[in-house]
């Protein structure tokens, strides 16, 4: 099967031929249709060595994923070969960038035929992340006020209509070409990171970080007390006075998955798709992955739409 593959940290992914993946006890083999991905995965430990600290390569990056059941591993229940399905294959396993991967069959969740391939590769990281940044972690609940950091990405824009749909007010932050998109998202207001002064968001119950670095440190100042920072960029260093701060890793979760979608169905999310690309350009997908706003997907199966 073709595949995109890592091998050395210099030489950057390559498309090559790998063998058919294999279905170990309570897997499920997915022919890929849609893959996501997040660029800085090849930065991450998992990307070049197991749990136990052994090279793995040559490695699949991707870890979103849609497509079919094409087979079921020894014990699997709940899916069908044939069936529609979407979600999210294990950080230290190959993943979805290839025609045929191997997933947890916990870790995916039926798909519905009104909901394209490319689509649902671009929910599970950024819906799930969303999901329990805010909620799960963050604790935001009705009538607080929720700060969000990179509102017109992937996680943040999820995240605008999620905290927004709650009750909760909600302030976006971005550069100054974002505006109009995290307004339009549902956003109440907006900041701009590099001209804006900071003290116009006031006090918030909550800070969801996706950037980190200065933003993630000065954003502490910001928690009212008894409040919490959440990022998923690194742990920070500084804590809110009297408040939490929580660095996370998106976990699988079947259920919000499905729940996720159901919200698609009903026009109550959207999400932001930028370039659909073939598997043939997604070695070049992840360096010019910035260049156009929105998420990055490939698509696998010539009749992945």
């Amino acid at each position: 099967m073709r595949a995109l593959t890592v091998r050395d940290r210099d030489a950057g992914p390559t498309l090559t031929d790998l063998p058919y993946p294999h279905a170990a006890e309570n897997d499920v083999i997915v022919r890929v249709h849609a893959a996501g991905f997040t660029p800085g995965e090849l930065d991450w430990p998992a990307t070049w060595t197991d749990r136990a600290g052994r090279d793995r390569t040559p490695s699949v990056p991707g870890h979103e994923v849609a497509g079919v059941v094409a087979e079921l591993g020894y014990g699997t229940t709940g899916l069908t070969v044939g069936q529609r399905v979407f979600g999210l294959v294990d950080w230290t396993r190959d993943g979805s960038l290839a025609e045929y991967t191997a997933v947890e069959a916990r870790n995916l969740a039926p798909l519905a035929a009104d909901i394209d391939y490319p689509v649902a590769a671009a929910l599970p990281i950024s819906g799930l992340t969303a999901w329990q940044g805010l909620f799960d972690h963050g604790g935001l609940t009705t009538g607080q006020t929720v700060l969000v950091h990179g509102a017109a990405g992937g996680v943040g824009s999820i995240a605008i209509q999620l905290a927004r749909e709650i009750g909760a007010r909600v302030i976006g932050t971005g550069r100054a070409t974002d505006r109009d998109v995290v307004l339009d998202l549902g956003a109440h207001a907006f900041l701009d990171l590099a001209t804006d002064p900071w003290t116009d968001a006031g006090e918030v119950d909550v800070v969801f970080d996706v950037i980190g670095g200065d933003v993630l440190e000065r954003s502490a100042a910001l928690v009212r007390p008894g409040g919490t920072l959440v990022t998923i960029a690194a742990p920070p260093t500084a804590s809110p006075k009297d408040g939490r701060a929580v660095f996370f890793v998106v976990e699988p979760d079947r259920a919000r998955l499905a729940d996720l979608a159901q919200r698609l169905r009903d026009g109550r999310l959207r999400l932001l798709i930028g370039d659909v690309r073939p598997l043939a350009e997604a070695a070049e997908a992840f360096t010019h992955h910035r260049r156009t706003r929105g998420k990055t997907i490939i698509q696998v199966a010539a009749d992945g739409s």
